[in-house]
C-alpha cells in the first residue's frame, strides 16, 4: 500500500477563508477522487488569542482589527456568502455575531484527532459558529459538538481543565508560529511545499496532481 499524501491545514474555527479554503481543497479531492489517499490533519491558530471570555461584536472586532468600514464589512461577508454557497456551506451573518476565543475548541481538536474524527469536529465547530449562530468559546456548545460527533462527552470536556492538553495545543502554535505562518489558512503538503489563503479549487488541483505524479 502507498504512503498517504499527508495534509496540514493550519486554521482556526472562525476563520471564513480557513473554511472556504478548505472547502475548495475538499472538491479538488474529490474531483480527482483521491479521498482514500490523503490524510489531512489540523493544527491550532487562534486569530484572536487575547479576546476576552465575553468576545467582541464581530463588526467592532473587524473595524478595530482591520480599520474596515461597515460598508466594506457587509460587502466583503456577502462574497463570503456566495462563495459558501457555491461550495455548499452557509454563512450566516448578522448584526449581533460576536468573534469568541476559541483556544478550547482546539483542545477538543486535538482531542478527536485520536479517534479519526478530527475533520468532522473541525466541520461541526464551524457549522455552529457560521450557520448555527453559535458561541464555540462555551462549553454547553462545545459538549454538544462533542457528541454530534460521537465521541465521550465527559473524558472529552476534562481536556479542557487538563495542563498537559492545554500545553500541548500551545506548543503546535508555537511550532507553526516559529516556520513562519503568521496567516491562515496555510495548508502544507507532505511538509515540503504550501499554500496560504482560500486558493481556487483548480489550483489545488494542480498541486495534487503535481504530487501524485511525483509520488
Amino acid at each position: 500500500m502507498k504512503e498517504k499524501m499527508k495534509i496540514d491545514i493550519v486554521s482556526d474555527v472562525v476563520c471564513p477563508w480557513c473554511t472556504i479554503g478548505y472547502k475548495r481543497l475538499e472538491k479538488a479531492i474529490s474531483e480527482l477522487g483521491i479521498q482514500d489517499k490523503v490524510d489531512i490533519e489540523w493544527h491550532p491558530f487562534e486569530l484572536n488569542p487575547n479576546m476576552p471570555a465575553e468576545g467582541q461584536n464581530v463588526q467592532e472586532h473587524i473595524t478595530e482589527k482591520y480599520g474596515s468600514t461597515l460598508e466594506q464589512q457587509k460587502e466583503s461577508q456577502q462574497r463570503m456568502a456566495d462563495i459558501g454557497k457555491e461550495l455548499g456551506f452557509t454563512f450566516d451573518y448578522f448584526d449581533a455575531m460576536r468573534m469568541v476565543n476559541t483556544f478550547e475548541a482546539h483542545v477538543l481538536l486535538e482531542y478527536a484527532k485520536a479517534f479519526g474524527k478530527q475533520t468532522e469536529m473541525k466541520m461541526r465547530l464551524t457549522r455552529a459558529f457560521f450557520c448555527e449562530r453559535k458561541d464555540v468559546s462555551d462549553r454547553a456548545i462545545l459538549k454538544q459538538a462533542v457528541l454530534d460527533v460521537g465521541l465521550d462527552a465527559e473524558e472529552a470536556l476534562a481536556r479542557l481543565d487538563s495542563k498537559e492538553a492545554r500545553d500541548d495545543v500551545r506548543s503546535q502554535q508555537t511550532y507553526w508560529k516559529n516556520l513562519g505562518i503568521n496567516s491562515v489558512p496555510t495548508i502544507v503538503f507532505n511538509r515540503k511545499s504550501a499554500l496560504t489563503g482560500a486558493q481556487p479549487v483548480n489550483v489545488f488541483n494542480e498541486v495534487l496532481t503535481k504530487l501524485l505524479k511525483e509520488a
